[in-house]
């Protein structure tokens, strides 16, 4: 147990650090797959699925295996399902006797899957996700493993929380920006001043039903084409 805590204290020294953001998103989620398969012993491969509105993706894969079965996942479920949306941990210890994931647990199987370890990641986004570990052999991982991979599960929603934090702000940023442009132009149209001018945007934005930023942008892309 106590070379389980060391390497726990590792691994979160490792990945101890500002969550990058967006820009490097994908490089982070790779780093805390890597440590998973470096550090919690059993695992043969690991990944990271997310899962959203039109979106369903897996990052970081350590092997090939994680691509043919995340998509039998997001067809039929799985593991990795479970456990984005319904069980911060799940884990089925041996396939073979599995009644949860009929399709899945027969392709697993297959591959040669006995084992698998999925843990939510607690975004509190409009992106859900899991860190997934699977291993060839039945009963794979024990209690040291199921606190590494919370561990490596947190770093990664932290990463993932970062990234979103920051796509909304630049989108803030690019609506303000956009909203002031619109502006601009309505006060060298109509002759107003500005707080006028947001007055008709915002008239604007009830009437068509249309939310304020999008009229604003079309108001500036009106008067771009028509340069």
């Amino acid at each position: 147990m106590a070379e389980s805590i060391e390497i726990l204290i590792k691994a979160l020294g490792d990945l101890r650090r500002p969550p990058s953001g967006l820009h490097d998103l994908g490089e982070a989620l790779r780093a805390v797959t890597a440590a998973a398969a470096a550090t919690i012993a059993g695992v043969e491969c690991a990944d990271i699925v997310l899962i959203g509105k039109n979106i369903f993706e897996a990052h970081g894969a350590t092997s090939s295996l994680s691509r043919e079965l995340g998509r039998i996942q997001r067809d039929a479920g799985g593991p990795c399902i479970d456990a984005a949306g319904l069980t911060s941990v799940v884990y089925s210890s041996d396939l073979r006797s599995e009644m949860r994931w009929p399709q899945f647990t027969e392709e697993a199987l297959m591959v040669g899957v006995g084992s698998v370890l999925s843990f939510q990641l607690h975004t509190r986004t409009d992106i859900a996700g899991s860190l997934n570990l699977l291993a060839s052999k039945p009963q794979a991982f024990d209690g040291a493993a199921v606190a590494l991979g919370i561990a490596l599960a947190a770093q990664a929603a932290a990463e993932l929380t970062a990234a979103r934090a920051e796509l909304h702000l630049r989108s803030a940023l690019a609506s303000r920006d956009t909203i002031g442009q619109a502006k601009g132009l309505l006060m060298q149209r109509c002759g107003v001043d500005a707080a006028r001018a947001f007055v008709m945007l915002r008239m604007l934005s009830q009437d068509l039903n249309i939310a304020l930023a999008r009229v604003a942008e079309q108001i500036v892309e009106d008067h771009t084409t028509s340069l």
